[in-house]
Protein backbone atom coordinates (compact mmCIF):
# COMPACT_ATOMS: atom_id res chain seq x y z
CA UNK A 1 0.00 0.00 0.00
CA UNK A 2 3.22 2.11 0.86
CA UNK A 3 4.34 1.70 -2.52
CA UNK A 4 1.15 2.98 -4.36
CA UNK A 5 0.67 6.21 -2.05
CA UNK A 6 2.96 8.15 -4.13
CA UNK A 7 1.35 7.92 -7.28
CA UNK A 8 -1.90 8.36 -5.63
CA UNK A 9 -0.21 11.58 -4.53
CA UNK A 10 0.65 12.48 -7.81
CA UNK A 11 -3.06 11.71 -9.22
CA UNK A 12 -4.78 13.60 -6.85
CA UNK A 13 -2.71 16.73 -7.41
CA UNK A 14 -3.41 16.43 -11.55
CA UNK A 15 -7.35 16.39 -10.89
CA UNK A 16 -6.52 18.82 -8.52
CA UNK A 17 -4.46 21.46 -11.22
CA UNK A 18 -7.17 20.16 -13.70
CA UNK A 19 -10.05 21.80 -12.00
CA UNK A 20 -8.65 24.81 -10.84
CA UNK A 21 -7.74 25.35 -14.35
CA UNK A 22 -10.98 24.75 -15.26
CA UNK A 23 -12.56 26.98 -12.77
CA UNK A 24 -10.45 30.10 -14.67
CA UNK A 25 -11.11 29.40 -18.31
CA UNK A 26 -14.87 29.57 -17.37
CA UNK A 27 -15.13 31.80 -14.56
CA UNK A 28 -17.71 29.81 -12.81
CA UNK A 29 -21.08 28.78 -13.68
CA UNK A 30 -23.66 30.86 -14.96
CA UNK A 31 -26.63 32.03 -13.18
CA UNK A 32 -30.16 32.34 -14.48
CA UNK A 33 -33.35 34.72 -14.56
CA UNK A 34 -36.54 32.90 -15.06
CA UNK A 35 -39.67 34.35 -14.99
CA UNK A 36 -42.92 31.72 -14.49
CA UNK A 37 -45.62 30.51 -17.27
CA UNK A 38 -48.92 31.77 -15.02
CA UNK A 39 -51.86 32.16 -16.25
CA UNK A 40 -54.41 35.65 -16.95
CA UNK A 41 -56.07 38.14 -19.90
CA UNK A 42 -54.03 39.08 -22.90
CA UNK A 43 -55.64 41.68 -25.18
CA UNK A 44 -53.87 42.44 -28.89
CA UNK A 45 -54.06 46.18 -29.97
CA UNK A 46 -53.40 48.41 -32.54
CA UNK A 47 -51.99 51.45 -31.27
CA UNK A 48 -52.29 54.47 -33.52
CA UNK A 49 -53.71 58.53 -33.54
CA UNK A 50 -55.88 60.03 -34.95
CA UNK A 51 -58.07 63.40 -35.06
CA UNK A 52 -61.28 63.62 -33.41
CA UNK A 53 -63.93 65.55 -36.06
CA UNK A 54 -67.72 65.69 -36.60
CA UNK A 55 -69.71 63.09 -38.76
CA UNK A 56 -70.99 65.26 -41.28
CA UNK A 57 -69.50 68.43 -41.69
CA UNK A 58 -70.52 71.29 -43.86
CA UNK A 59 -68.97 74.20 -45.21
CA UNK A 60 -71.46 77.50 -45.60
CA UNK A 61 -70.00 79.31 -48.19
CA UNK A 62 -70.91 82.49 -50.62
CA UNK A 63 -71.59 82.16 -54.32
CA UNK A 64 -71.79 85.41 -55.28
CA UNK A 65 -69.14 88.64 -54.68
CA UNK A 66 -69.67 91.19 -51.93
CA UNK A 67 -69.61 93.03 -48.40
CA UNK A 68 -71.31 91.18 -45.49
CA UNK A 69 -73.46 93.48 -44.18
CA UNK A 70 -75.21 91.41 -41.61
CA UNK A 71 -74.08 88.44 -39.74
CA UNK A 72 -76.77 86.46 -37.64
CA UNK A 73 -75.05 83.49 -36.49
CA UNK A 74 -71.38 83.16 -34.02
CA UNK A 75 -69.29 80.20 -32.36
CA UNK A 76 -71.29 77.69 -30.76
CA UNK A 77 -74.71 79.35 -32.28
CA UNK A 78 -77.46 76.65 -32.62
CA UNK A 79 -78.88 76.67 -36.13
CA UNK A 80 -81.19 75.18 -38.33
CA UNK A 81 -81.73 73.98 -41.54
CA UNK A 82 -82.83 77.42 -43.35
CA UNK A 83 -81.72 79.89 -41.19
CA UNK A 84 -80.70 82.82 -42.70
CA UNK A 85 -77.06 82.97 -41.37
CA UNK A 86 -75.49 85.66 -43.02
CA UNK A 87 -76.32 89.17 -45.43
CA UNK A 88 -74.77 90.44 -48.28
CA UNK A 89 -75.77 93.53 -49.43
CA UNK A 90 -77.94 93.20 -52.09
CA UNK A 91 -77.85 96.84 -53.34
CA UNK A 92 -76.01 95.92 -56.47
CA UNK A 93 -77.53 92.89 -57.30
CA UNK A 94 -81.02 95.03 -57.14
CA UNK A 95 -80.20 97.14 -59.13
CA UNK A 96 -78.72 94.41 -61.88
CA UNK A 97 -82.43 92.87 -61.57
CA UNK A 98 -84.34 96.17 -61.88
CA UNK A 99 -82.11 96.85 -65.17
CA UNK A 100 -82.66 93.08 -66.63
CA UNK A 101 -86.57 93.56 -65.70
CA UNK A 102 -86.20 96.83 -68.09
CA UNK A 103 -84.44 94.70 -70.50
CA UNK A 104 -87.23 92.00 -71.01
CA UNK A 105 -89.95 94.40 -71.41
CA UNK A 106 -87.64 96.30 -74.11
CA UNK A 107 -87.50 93.00 -75.61
CA UNK A 108 -90.94 91.59 -76.03
CA UNK A 109 -92.00 95.00 -77.27
CA UNK A 110 -89.94 94.55 -79.88
CA UNK A 111 -91.27 91.10 -80.15
CA UNK A 112 -94.98 92.40 -80.39
CA UNK A 113 -93.76 95.22 -83.14
CA UNK A 114 -92.00 92.66 -85.07
CA UNK A 115 -95.39 90.04 -84.41
CA UNK A 116 -97.52 92.85 -86.30
CA UNK A 117 -95.47 93.30 -88.75
CA UNK A 118 -95.23 89.78 -89.65
CA UNK A 119 -98.69 89.70 -89.96
CA UNK A 120 -99.04 92.65 -92.06
CA UNK A 121 -96.61 91.45 -94.75
CA UNK A 122 -98.42 87.94 -94.86
CA UNK A 123 -101.98 89.79 -96.01
CA UNK A 124 -99.87 91.79 -98.03
CA UNK A 125 -98.16 89.06 -99.77
CA UNK A 126 -101.54 86.93 -99.66
CA UNK A 127 -103.15 90.16 -101.87
CA UNK A 128 -99.90 89.88 -103.89
CA UNK A 129 -98.59 93.33 -103.15
CA UNK A 130 -95.90 92.32 -101.34
CA UNK A 131 -92.83 90.27 -102.48
CA UNK A 132 -91.56 86.94 -101.12
CA UNK A 133 -88.23 88.43 -99.82
CA UNK A 134 -90.60 91.04 -97.61
CA UNK A 135 -92.30 87.82 -96.08
CA UNK A 136 -89.32 86.30 -95.23
CA UNK A 137 -87.38 89.28 -93.59
CA UNK A 138 -90.62 89.95 -91.49
CA UNK A 139 -90.50 86.51 -90.67
CA UNK A 140 -86.59 86.32 -89.50
CA UNK A 141 -87.67 90.06 -87.72
CA UNK A 142 -90.13 87.90 -85.11
CA UNK A 143 -88.25 84.83 -84.82
CA UNK A 144 -84.99 87.35 -83.81
CA UNK A 145 -87.76 89.67 -81.62
CA UNK A 146 -88.54 85.99 -79.95
CA UNK A 147 -84.97 85.09 -79.20
CA UNK A 148 -84.02 88.09 -77.77
CA UNK A 149 -87.10 87.86 -75.47
CA UNK A 150 -85.41 84.66 -74.02
CA UNK A 151 -82.11 85.76 -73.96
CA UNK A 152 -83.18 89.05 -71.54
CA UNK A 153 -85.50 86.55 -69.55
CA UNK A 154 -82.41 84.41 -68.56
CA UNK A 155 -80.43 87.40 -67.31
CA UNK A 156 -82.86 88.27 -65.61
CA UNK A 157 -83.59 85.04 -63.69
CA UNK A 158 -79.66 85.23 -62.88
CA UNK A 159 -79.92 88.47 -61.78
CA UNK A 160 -82.76 87.31 -58.97
CA UNK A 161 -80.91 84.49 -58.37
CA UNK A 162 -77.89 86.21 -57.45
CA UNK A 163 -80.00 88.28 -55.07
CA UNK A 164 -81.23 85.32 -53.61
CA UNK A 165 -78.17 84.13 -53.15
CA UNK A 166 -77.47 87.30 -50.91
CA UNK A 167 -79.02 85.94 -48.54
CA UNK A 168 -77.24 82.46 -46.75
CA UNK A 169 -79.09 80.24 -45.21
CA UNK A 170 -77.50 76.86 -43.42
CA UNK A 171 -77.95 73.96 -45.06
CA UNK A 172 -78.64 71.50 -41.90
CA UNK A 173 -79.46 71.66 -38.48
CA UNK A 174 -76.54 71.62 -36.36
CA UNK A 175 -74.26 73.77 -34.32
CA UNK A 176 -71.26 76.45 -35.40
CA UNK A 177 -67.85 75.53 -35.23
CA UNK A 178 -66.05 78.10 -37.27
CA UNK A 179 -66.86 81.62 -38.31
CA UNK A 180 -64.25 83.24 -40.76
CA UNK A 181 -66.08 86.55 -41.73
CA UNK A 182 -67.04 89.70 -40.17
CA UNK A 183 -69.28 92.11 -40.80
CA UNK A 184 -68.02 94.38 -43.31
CA UNK A 185 -65.40 92.55 -44.93
CA UNK A 186 -65.57 91.85 -48.46
CA UNK A 187 -65.56 87.94 -49.92
CA UNK A 188 -64.67 87.45 -53.62
CA UNK A 189 -66.71 83.88 -55.14
CA UNK A 190 -64.75 84.49 -58.50
CA UNK A 191 -63.11 81.38 -58.42
CA UNK A 192 -64.37 79.35 -55.60
CA UNK A 193 -66.93 79.96 -52.80
CA UNK A 194 -65.42 81.63 -49.77
CA UNK A 195 -66.19 79.66 -46.38
CA UNK A 196 -67.88 81.45 -43.98
CA UNK A 197 -69.20 79.24 -41.67
CA UNK A 198 -68.53 75.68 -40.42
CA UNK A 199 -71.44 73.47 -39.26
CA UNK A 200 -71.17 70.18 -37.62
CA UNK A 201 -74.42 68.48 -38.19
CA UNK A 202 -74.66 67.24 -34.41
CA UNK A 203 -71.37 66.91 -31.69
CA UNK A 204 -73.38 63.88 -29.75
CA UNK A 205 -72.05 61.42 -32.48
CA UNK A 206 -68.19 62.01 -33.74
CA UNK A 207 -65.64 60.09 -35.54
CA UNK A 208 -62.09 59.73 -35.66
CA UNK A 209 -60.03 59.52 -38.46
CA UNK A 210 -56.68 57.49 -37.41
CA UNK A 211 -53.78 56.66 -39.57
CA UNK A 212 -53.44 52.83 -39.12
CA UNK A 213 -49.96 51.53 -40.34
CA UNK A 214 -49.54 49.24 -43.19
CA UNK A 215 -47.64 46.31 -40.83
CA UNK A 216 -51.17 46.20 -38.55
CA UNK A 217 -54.03 47.37 -41.12
CA UNK A 218 -54.48 43.65 -41.59
CA UNK A 219 -55.83 42.84 -38.37
CA UNK A 220 -58.15 45.74 -38.11
CA UNK A 221 -61.51 44.70 -38.89
CA UNK A 222 -65.14 46.70 -38.85
CA UNK A 223 -66.96 46.26 -35.71
CA UNK A 224 -63.78 46.01 -33.39
CA UNK A 225 -63.75 47.46 -30.28
CA UNK A 226 -61.53 50.27 -29.54
CA UNK A 227 -60.55 52.27 -26.48
CA UNK A 228 -58.80 55.77 -27.06
CA UNK A 229 -57.71 58.69 -24.85
CA UNK A 230 -57.55 62.67 -25.25
CA UNK A 231 -54.89 64.91 -23.74
CA UNK A 232 -57.69 67.24 -22.47
CA UNK A 233 -58.87 64.70 -20.33
CA UNK A 234 -55.64 61.85 -19.51
CA UNK A 235 -57.15 59.66 -16.71
CA UNK A 236 -60.51 59.17 -18.76
CA UNK A 237 -60.53 56.20 -21.07
CA UNK A 238 -63.47 56.75 -23.78
CA UNK A 239 -64.40 53.96 -26.30
CA UNK A 240 -65.27 53.65 -29.70
CA UNK A 241 -66.06 51.39 -32.57
CA UNK A 242 -63.96 50.76 -35.83
CA UNK A 243 -66.98 51.67 -39.01
CA UNK A 244 -64.82 51.64 -42.00
CA UNK A 245 -60.95 51.07 -43.10
CA UNK A 246 -60.54 52.58 -46.18
CA UNK A 247 -58.81 51.17 -49.05
CA UNK A 248 -57.27 54.41 -50.25
CA UNK A 249 -53.28 55.00 -49.16
CA UNK A 250 -51.97 57.94 -47.38
CA UNK A 251 -47.89 57.84 -48.08
CA UNK A 252 -45.52 60.61 -46.41
CA UNK A 253 -42.06 60.62 -47.12
CA UNK A 254 -42.75 56.83 -47.96
CA UNK A 255 -44.44 55.61 -44.90
CA UNK A 256 -47.46 54.37 -46.12
CA UNK A 257 -50.82 54.53 -43.01
CA UNK A 258 -54.55 53.64 -44.18
CA UNK A 259 -57.42 56.08 -42.94
CA UNK A 260 -59.69 54.24 -39.94
CA UNK A 261 -62.81 55.51 -39.34
CA UNK A 262 -63.76 55.22 -35.37
CA UNK A 263 -67.61 55.85 -34.46
CA UNK A 264 -67.68 57.57 -31.07
CA UNK A 265 -70.55 58.40 -28.73
CA UNK A 266 -70.80 62.20 -27.42
CA UNK A 267 -73.67 62.45 -25.46
CA UNK A 268 -71.99 65.43 -22.68
CA UNK A 269 -70.08 66.61 -25.00
CA UNK A 270 -66.93 66.66 -23.83
CA UNK A 271 -65.21 65.99 -26.77
CA UNK A 272 -64.23 69.12 -29.44
CA UNK A 273 -63.69 68.77 -33.04
CA UNK A 274 -59.68 68.59 -33.43
CA UNK A 275 -58.73 66.91 -30.50
CA UNK A 276 -55.90 64.52 -30.87
CA UNK A 277 -56.99 60.98 -29.77
CA UNK A 278 -54.72 57.96 -28.28
CA UNK A 279 -56.35 55.46 -30.37
CA UNK A 280 -55.69 51.26 -29.04
CA UNK A 281 -57.18 49.13 -31.37
CA UNK A 282 -58.82 45.83 -29.82
CA UNK A 283 -57.67 43.32 -32.68
CA UNK A 284 -57.86 40.03 -30.26
CA UNK A 285 -59.03 39.35 -26.47
CA UNK A 286 -58.21 36.05 -24.75
CA UNK A 287 -59.21 35.13 -20.94
CA UNK A 288 -57.54 32.77 -18.56
CA UNK A 289 -54.61 31.68 -21.05
CA UNK A 290 -50.91 30.62 -20.64
CA UNK A 291 -48.64 33.34 -21.09
CA UNK A 292 -44.95 33.92 -20.70
CA UNK A 293 -42.58 36.97 -21.13
CA UNK A 294 -41.72 38.26 -24.13
CA UNK A 295 -38.13 38.53 -22.60
CA UNK A 296 -38.45 34.54 -23.00
CA UNK A 297 -38.84 34.47 -26.37
CA UNK A 298 -36.07 36.63 -26.92
CA UNK A 299 -33.36 34.80 -24.82
CA UNK A 300 -30.57 33.06 -26.35
CA UNK A 301 -28.12 31.34 -23.99
CA UNK A 302 -24.04 32.56 -24.46
CA UNK A 303 -21.35 30.84 -26.36
CA UNK A 304 -20.98 29.23 -22.63
CA UNK A 305 -24.12 28.38 -22.23
CA UNK A 306 -24.38 26.57 -25.65
CA UNK A 307 -21.33 24.76 -24.70
CA UNK A 308 -22.77 23.49 -21.75
CA UNK A 309 -25.64 22.01 -23.47
CA UNK A 310 -24.23 20.96 -26.76
CA UNK A 311 -26.16 20.31 -29.83
CA UNK A 312 -29.72 19.61 -27.53
CA UNK A 313 -31.18 23.13 -28.95
CA UNK A 314 -32.84 22.86 -32.16
CA UNK A 315 -32.78 26.57 -32.82
CA UNK A 316 -28.85 26.45 -32.96
CA UNK A 317 -28.64 24.32 -36.21
CA UNK A 318 -30.20 27.36 -38.27
CA UNK A 319 -33.59 28.42 -39.41
CA UNK A 320 -35.45 24.42 -39.76
CA UNK A 321 -37.59 23.23 -36.55
CA UNK A 322 -38.14 19.77 -35.61
CA UNK A 323 -38.34 17.22 -38.98
CA UNK A 324 -36.42 20.07 -40.91
CA UNK A 325 -39.95 22.15 -41.63
CA UNK A 326 -39.13 25.76 -42.09
CA UNK A 327 -40.09 27.46 -38.64
CA UNK A 328 -43.30 29.40 -38.82
CA UNK A 329 -44.28 32.79 -36.82
CA UNK A 330 -46.27 30.81 -34.24
CA UNK A 331 -43.36 28.14 -33.68
CA UNK A 332 -40.53 29.52 -31.18
CA UNK A 333 -37.74 27.94 -29.28
CA UNK A 334 -37.82 29.11 -25.05
CA UNK A 335 -35.51 27.45 -22.44
CA UNK A 336 -36.86 25.97 -18.92
CA UNK A 337 -34.20 26.04 -15.86
CA UNK A 338 -34.16 22.25 -15.24
CA UNK A 339 -31.97 21.67 -12.07
CA UNK A 340 -29.06 24.38 -13.13
CA UNK A 341 -29.15 23.91 -16.77
CA UNK A 342 -31.69 25.50 -19.35
CA UNK A 343 -33.64 23.23 -21.97
CA UNK A 344 -34.47 24.06 -24.75
CA UNK A 345 -38.05 23.40 -25.39
CA UNK A 346 -40.27 23.83 -28.84
CA UNK A 347 -43.56 25.99 -28.36
CA UNK A 348 -46.30 27.22 -30.32
CA UNK A 349 -47.65 30.70 -29.45
CA UNK A 350 -50.46 32.86 -30.02
CA UNK A 351 -51.83 36.40 -29.55
CA UNK A 352 -49.33 38.87 -27.95
CA UNK A 353 -50.00 42.59 -26.12
CA UNK A 354 -46.40 43.31 -26.19
CA UNK A 355 -45.41 42.45 -22.75
CA UNK A 356 -46.51 38.91 -22.89
CA UNK A 357 -47.30 36.37 -25.29
CA UNK A 358 -50.11 33.02 -25.47
CA UNK A 359 -48.81 29.69 -24.97
CA UNK A 360 -50.53 27.56 -27.50
CA UNK A 361 -48.78 24.87 -26.22
CA UNK A 362 -45.43 23.17 -25.10
CA UNK A 363 -45.32 24.81 -21.94
CA UNK A 364 -47.66 23.92 -18.63
CA UNK A 365 -48.33 26.80 -15.84
CA UNK A 366 -45.53 26.69 -13.31
CA UNK A 367 -42.79 26.01 -15.61
CA UNK A 368 -39.29 28.20 -14.71
CA UNK A 369 -38.18 30.03 -18.23
CA UNK A 370 -34.94 31.72 -18.89
CA UNK A 371 -34.95 35.74 -19.66
CA UNK A 372 -31.76 36.39 -19.52
CA UNK A 373 -27.95 35.05 -18.39
CA UNK A 374 -25.86 36.51 -15.81
CA UNK A 375 -22.53 35.22 -15.93
CA UNK A 376 -20.75 34.74 -11.86
CA UNK A 377 -17.96 36.98 -11.26
CA UNK A 378 -14.70 35.09 -11.74
CA UNK A 379 -11.88 35.55 -9.51
CA UNK A 380 -8.95 37.58 -10.50
CA UNK A 381 -5.66 36.02 -11.02
CA UNK A 382 -3.85 38.66 -8.51
CA UNK A 383 -4.44 41.78 -6.45
CA UNK A 384 -2.70 45.00 -7.15
CA UNK A 385 -0.95 46.28 -4.54
CA UNK A 386 -2.81 49.11 -3.03
CA UNK A 387 0.04 51.84 -2.35
CA UNK A 388 -2.42 53.81 0.24
CA UNK A 389 -3.04 50.74 2.06
CA UNK A 390 -0.15 51.06 4.42
CA UNK A 391 3.46 48.51 4.20
CA UNK A 392 6.26 49.99 1.68
CA UNK A 393 4.78 52.24 -1.06
CA UNK A 394 5.96 50.84 -4.91
CA UNK A 395 6.44 53.75 -7.10
CA UNK A 396 6.94 52.54 -11.25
Amino acid sequence: MKRFLPWLIVIGGLLLIAFVVRHLRTGGAATYQTANVTRGPITQAVTATGTLNPVLNVQVGSQVSGNISKLFADFNSQVKAGQVVAQIDPALFQATVTQAEGDVASAQAALELARLNAKRTQDLFTRKTSSQADLDQAMANLHQGEANVKIKQGALDKAKADLDHCTITSPIDGVVISRSVDVGQTVAASLQAPVIFQIANDLAKMQIDSNVAEADVGVVQVGQDVDFTVDAFPTQTFHGKVVQVRNAPITVQNVVTYDTVIGVSNPDLKLKPGMTANVSIVAARKDNVLQIKNAALRYRPTEAGAAEMGSRSPSSRGGRGVGGRERTTSERTVYVLSGSRPTPVQIKTGISDGVVTEVVEGLKEGDRVVTAEMAAKSQPASTPANPFSGGQRRFP
